[in-house]
């Protein structure tokens, strides 16, 4: 989770959100401003009632550490998976989420995910976020209701792991901030900049940020089967993601048939393009795209209610992946809130009706607790 900033919610704000948790529990209404005033304060905020404690989970058996936040009366557990980030479960915004959920009365789990730090992908991250989940029902914490959190990146595989027959029955809330719901269409957005509502809507034109494209190159080279192509292909993604203005031809210069078809999905500008484009990516890359890939599996079989928080200014994934995920849930349990100043996970400054949806959505999450 970004460094959480919500908008300053001022009098009218709060008067309003009472007003509307008048008819519900009063209890939630003001935990879920309480929430928001603590994410506020970030590192401001006190931290006394969640104190944090290193402990250990497996997953194939290896043995990962994870910081487990516990409140002094815990009313319900939650799985934190940050996005790809080097500084993954210290990250000080994924540190400031998890202490404000803490005070709100929520068990915090943060994994620790060295792939997930080396900004590396892979179709069995749904199961590595299932075994995270597995741990904490495990515990004392996980007795009660149990949800996960996801951001950016991880919002597929957590709903991959919640998928798991045996999570199912147990997961009673999602909370997706700045996710994403068809591979296809990200990678068509942060190689072309197209997005569109759905398959039958017409194209729309936005402006991706660079980095992301990067980031799935430096995700996937180590999938080719060419040694140079994989070498290249890194070296390529570091020097960009250090520098988005470096000069990389003399890599490019270098590749074979597997690495020439990465670089040109890159290049294309043609939204249509992009399907063939990816069949012809060397098979362990579809592989992956087709295993983190939410469209088409069947999520009715979720009970979990779903919080969706995404920004219509992100650049990195567009909020029209949040809105497809939403349409793909029974009705009734999704919850969708779009915000005009989100970015791709980082709140800034936003005004009355930002602040009333984020109330709403974190009063939501509150009402999880029961």
């Amino acid at each position: 989770m970004a460094r959480a900033r919500p908008p300053s919610l001022g009098l009218r704000i709060v008067a309003l959100a009472l007003a509307l948790g008048a008819c519900a529990p009063m209890e939630d209404a003001v935990d879920a401003l309480g929430l928001l005033r603590d994410l506020q304060a970030g590192a401001a905020g006190p931290a006394e009632a969640s104190g944090r404690h290193v402990v250990t989970w497996t997953h194939r058996g290896e043995v990962l550490a994870a910081d487990l936040y516990r409140p002094r009366a815990p009313r319900a557990a939650l799985v934190l998976m940050p996005g790809l980030g080097r500084a993954g479960r210290r990250d000080a915004r994924v540190v400031d989420f998890a202490r404000a959920l803490s005070r709100a009365q929520f068990a915090v789990m943060v994994p620790d995910v060295p792939n997930f730090q080396a900004q590396r992908v892979s179709a069995d991250d749904g199961e590595l976020v299932a075994d995270a989940v597995r741990d904490l029902l495990a515990r004392p914490e996980g007795k009660g209701p149990v949800g996960i959190a996801g951001v950016s990146y991880a919002v597929g595989p957590a709903v991959l792991a919640a998928l798991a027959p045996d999570l199912a029955p147990r997961i009673d809330v999602i909370v997706a901030i700045g996710g994403y719901y068809d591979t296809t269409s990200v990678v068509t957005f942060f190689t072309t900049g197209f997005f569109r509502e759905e398959a039958t809507a017409p194209w729309r034109r936005g402006v991706p940020n660079a980095y992301g494209k990067w980031v799935f190159v430096l995700a996937n080279a180590e999938r080719l089967d060419d040694a140079r192509d994989r070498a290249a292909l890194a070296a390529m993604a570091r020097r960009k993601l250090d520098d988005l203005d470096a000069d990389i031809a003399d890599l490019t210069a270098r590749l074979g048939p597997e690495g020439q078809a990465v670089v040109d999905l890159l290049a294309n500008r043609d939204p249509d393009r992009v399907p063939g484009l990816i069949a012809a990516l060397p098979r362990a890359v579809q592989a992956d795209l087709a295993g983190l890939n939410l469209a088409g599996r069947d999520l009715g079989v979720l009970r979990a209610d779903f919080i969706l928080i995404h920004g219509r200014d992100d650049v990195i994934i567009p909020y029209t992946e949040t809105t497809s995920l939403a349409r793909a849930l029974p009705s009734a349990q999704a919850r969708v809130a779009l915000l005009d100043s989100l970015a791709h996970a980082d709140l800034g400054p936003g005004g009355l009706a930002d602040g009333v949806r984020l109330w709403h959505a974190a009063y939501v999450l509150m009402q999880a607790r029961r």
